[in-house]
């Protein structure tokens, strides 16, 4: 790794999920390995959306005529894994090269040491997380699963046995995205008439900030969740807009590829 030098933190605020997943591929596609200034980003979700990952097909996890009567958004993330319903939320978004994170080489590595902010963060909450890894050491995890929160990845991050959140990266040619959802408050009850299937125990064993005792409102959290990246990754975080060009990219995504049913509901590219 070479020295940390500073990182951009840009804090979008609730935006829809059309315009969400459209920034984030935007600071993706303009995202120069040797060039460019890493990013963390901070965002929620207005109104709540269900994301797809990448591959997932849009008809096998949601009631999708359920989702249009109630108004609810369906967009397809750029990363794999399963749904995910955003509401009452404080979601990151992280944009790097390898050689700008320890171990960022490898997939396993890179998730690890970004997922372990996280571990710092929900610590200095009064919690007590841990990766599932850790908490379950001879269970079977990575089964694949249509809800993003009822499956296990060795990294998930658990907190008083339940799983809190998800976490999903993807990997270009000397870049590193990752992403993932801390649940403020629950809300995952109001999602399951619109999944396909609900396996059993789905809402016991996740968890919300809210339902551990964690009541802060979401600008202490958000300062409190870049505090721990910066600490842990041993960097400096400096505030940030989208620039001009990322903007123009963001927008354009959003009308011709977040705004299409072709993408969000079939994967195919507008």
């Amino acid at each position: 790794m070479q020295n940390p030098g500073p990182w951009r933190l840009i804090d979008t605020g609730p935006l829809d999920g059309g315009g969400n997943m459209a920034v984030d591929e935007a600071l993706l596609r303009h995202f120069d390995s040797a060039h460019s200034l890493p990013v963390l980003r901070l965002y929620g979700w207005e109104p709540p959306a269900f994301s797809l990952g990448r591959f997932q097909r849009a008809e096998e996890a949601l009631e999708l005529e359920r989702c249009r009567a109630a108004g609810i958004p369906v967009v397809r993330r750029i990363t794999g894994g399963g749904v995910i319903y955003h509401a009452e939320e404080l979601t990151y978004a992280v944009v790097c090269a390898p050689h700008q994170i320890p171990g960022g080489r490898g997939v396993k590595e890179s998730f690890r040491t970004i997922t372990r902010f996280l571990l710092d963060f929900y610590a200095g909450l009064g919690l007590d997380p841990s990766w599932a890894r850790e908490r379950h050491p001879a269970e079977v995890l990575g089964r694949r699963t249509p809800l993003c929160f009822a499956g296990r990845e060795e990294y998930d991050i658990l907190a008083d046995g339940r799983k809190i959140g998800g976490n999903a990266q993807r990997r270009l040619k000397d870049v590193v995205f990752q992403h993932g959802s801390i649940p403020l408050r629950p809300a995952l009850q109001n999602a399951l008439p619109f999944f396909r299937q609900v396996p059993p125990g789905f809402l016991e064993g996740t968890a919300s900030l809210a339902e551990l005792g964690v009541t802060a409102d979401l600008p202490v959290l958000g300062k409190r969740l870049a505090a721990s990246f910066a600490a842990a990754l041993g960097v400096q975080l400096v505030p940030s807009d989208l620039s001009a060009a990322e903007a123009a990219t963001a927008a354009r995504l959003a009308a011709e590829r977040y705004g299409s049913d072709a993408w969000n509901l079939h994967g195919e590219s507008p």
